[in-house]
């Protein structure tokens, strides 16, 4: 897609997260706007983090005339990532409200968006090493989410 398109990191959240779609599926026997919701969120979680990666790739990239979103977004890089980090984020928290998880899912969120948001902040075109570690750093970020959606399917009951 590097050659196709500047956008091969959209094609690599596509085919990506397919398995949250799947695995939804699996697990209830349809599909609903909470898998698609979290499909989506996980798209742009792709576009993050590999925007991220690519920018390791900036001068490969560049002598061999391929395309990516790092090249593309050049100097905006570090807001890209932002703005698909905040999205992932937001789609995200929407899936949990169609979800209907309960509320311990809100505060690891938000250690999600502050780990993402940290990584796009420290974003620097000059530091490949220092882009690898924040792409790296998104195993730890995938273990919030995944611990915020769990925590969230705990639901006390309330008993009166």
């Amino acid at each position: 897609m590097k050659r196709i398109t500047w956008w091969p990191q959209a094609w690599l959240g596509l085919t990506f997260n397919w398995g949250v779609l799947l695995g939804y599926a699996a697990a209830t026997g349809s599909l609903s706007w909470t898998a698609a919701l979290l499909y989506a969120s996980g798209i742009f979680w792709t576009l993050g983090y590999d925007t991220i990666y690519a920018v390791q790739d900036l001068e490969d990239d560049a002598l061999a005339g391929v395309k990516s979103s790092a090249r593309k977004l050049g100097d905006r890089a570090q807001y890209g990532v932002a703005a698909f980090y905040a999205a992932s984020f937001v789609l995200a928290v929407a899936a949990a409200w169609m979800g209907n998880l309960g509320a311990l899912f809100l505060p690891l969120a938000a250690l999600f968006a502050v780990h993402l948001s940290r990584q796009a902040a420290a974003l620097r075109l000059d530091d490949p090493a220092g882009a690898l570690k924040l792409f790296k750093s998104n195993t730890l970020a995938g273990l919030v989410l995944f611990l915020a959606l769990v925590a969230g399917l705990w639901k006390p009951e309330t008993r009166f």
